[in-house]
Order: C-alpha cells, then structure tokens, then sequence
C-alpha cells in the first residue's frame, strides 16, 4: 500500500512519519504541508518525496494518513476519499457533527476504508482488555480520568490553537470515549460542566444502564498528569492496564488494522462512524456545559 502523510506538525514528526517510515508493508510515498518548507525537510528526514499539491500526492497513494487541525482533517479526508484514498485519521475526527457525517459519506460513496487514530485504543493489550470486559458485563459504573499537562508543560502541543480553542473534552475526551463505549455501549451525556482551570466534567448514560463519568483536563500538574479507567459492577473492579508502549508502535497497529479493513472490506471498530459517534457525543457534552 503506497500511503501519503497530510501534516508537518509535532504529532506527524513524532509519531506518524517514524511509524510510516518503519513500517516494512507499506510504501511511505510523501508529505504534504500546509508549510512548504517543513514538508520538504520532514520528507527528507524520512526518504520520500515532499508534495506541493495535496491533490499531486492524493492522485498517487492509496491511502492517506492525517496529522492536521480536525477541521483541515475534516475537509482534506473528503477530498482524499473522492481520490480513492482509504483514511488514516486522527481524533477528534472533526470539530462539528456535519463535518464529520461529510467524512462518513465520502468513505461510503467511495468505498474506501477508515480507521481513526484513538492512541490507547491500538495500544497492544487494549483490545484485549475491552473484549474481556465487554463479554464479562455486569458493569454498573465506570470513571475515566485523562489529565494532561500540555498548557502547564513544555509540551510541543501547548500552541495548538484548536487546543486552546475546544480544550480537554475535544483533545483527550475521545481517547476516554474510545474505551468507554465499546464495553458499556453507546451512551449520551446528561451533564457536562467547565471547571475551575479548564478541566472539564461529564456525566453519561449508557446503553446497556450502566453510567460513567469523565474527568478531561489538559491544564493538570505534570506530576498529576495520567490516564485511569476504572469500571465497578458484579465482577468486581477493574482497571485498564497500563501500557509502556508508545504512540509509534501504536500507529503502526493502526496502519495495520486500514490494512486489513481495505482488503478485506470489513470495517474497523473504530472507523469514521464510529468517529461520529465520538463527535456527536462530545458535541452534545459540549452544549450540556455551555448552558450550565
């Protein structure tokens, strides 16, 4: 699979070239930039080709993976679906619901496959431990704790302005959400609350009659910094494991599981759908908190 990279920022130099790079089934064809400059000097890090025309490059890869703003995302994942380009993509997978419903019909007009890049999701154990918790059942409560530190650090992501703009519960929510749903279910918020110092609240009923609450900051200290998911029900109490994997072995996984759902035809559990659905979630979330 020839795969292109749309992004130059830190995410794409940390995490998604190297995986590109290392990956020994696919073909790292190019990068394309908002910023001609870092393009050409990411692509030369990594052997391949900077592209000045993000349609050029769309035009002769087969897929696509995005490290940008989720509106840029957004918009360039519908472009690339119309090229024929399966969809590499990160979370959040857009900044508003009709952004993101106009990446799902692009992929199923097209045909293409997609796979969201939710970080704890692809790391190695997870799956396994939410397909155990999901056939165990019996969960009536769970908290999901995703403080970061990024505005309190020196954090290559405290510039972000879509950070700054949508905050914890569009940057970090969808990782607590990405491990949440698929063991209680689909859910909606009942109650979201802004906090002193930017973390953010939200309280959600699920499917299944379990609840669940999340705590979402990007303003903790750093040594507070951390990731907690704890379910309770008849099992007992259970936690999501730790994982000292990072971010690039995950990708890889992620890149992995495009590969598999492109050639199968089979989607992913976490596609643009499921995508959607995170961001409809949080939009929801969002409105509960705006209004008090």
């Amino acid at each position: 699979m020839r795969i292109g990279l749309l992004g130059t920022g830190p995410w794409a130099r940390m995490v998604h070239a190297p995986a590109l790079s290392l990956h020994e089934e696919l073909d790292f064809a190019g990068v394309w930039g908002r910023r001609a400059d870092a393009a050409k000097e990411l692509a030369e890090q990594h052997g391949t080709r900077a592209y000045d025309d993000v349609d050029a490059l769309l035009g002769e890869v087969d897929a696509v993976a995005v490290a940008l703003p989720p509106a840029v995302q957004a918009e360039l994942a519908v472009r690339a679906a119309r090229a024929g380009c399966h969809l590499l993509l990160d979370k959040p997978l857009a900044p508003t619901v009709e952004q993101g419903r106009a990446v799902v019909e692009a992929a199923q007009e097209t045909g293409v496959a997609s796979v969201v890049f939710f970080t704890t999701r692809f790391r190695a154990g997870t799956e396994a431990w939410i397909t155990e918790q999901a056939v165990t059942g019996g969960w009536f409560t769970a908290r999901a704790q995703w403080l970061g530190a990024v505005f309190t650090s020196d954090s290559p992501f405290a510039a972000s302005p879509w950070r700054r703009e949508k905050g914890a519960l569009w940057d970090v929510g969808p990782h607590a959400l990405s491990v949440l749903l698929p063991v209680l279910g689909d859910a909606r918020p009942v109650a979201a609350a802004h906090a002193p110092g930017g973390t953010v609240h939200v309280v959600l009923e699920h499917d299944g009659g379990a609840s669940s609450t999340l705590t979402l900051s990007l303003t903790a200290p750093p040594a507070a910094a951390g990731a907690v998911v704890e379910l309770r029900g008849e099992a007992g109490v259970t936690l999501l494991p730790e994982s000292g994997e990072g971010a690039v072995d995950a990708f890889v996984r992620a890149a992995d599981a495009l590969r598999a759902a492109a050639r199968t035809g089979r989607p992913h559990a976490c596609d643009a759908a499921f995508g959607l659905r995170v961001t409809e979630i949080l939009a929801a979330a969002e409105a509960l908190a705006a209004a008090g």
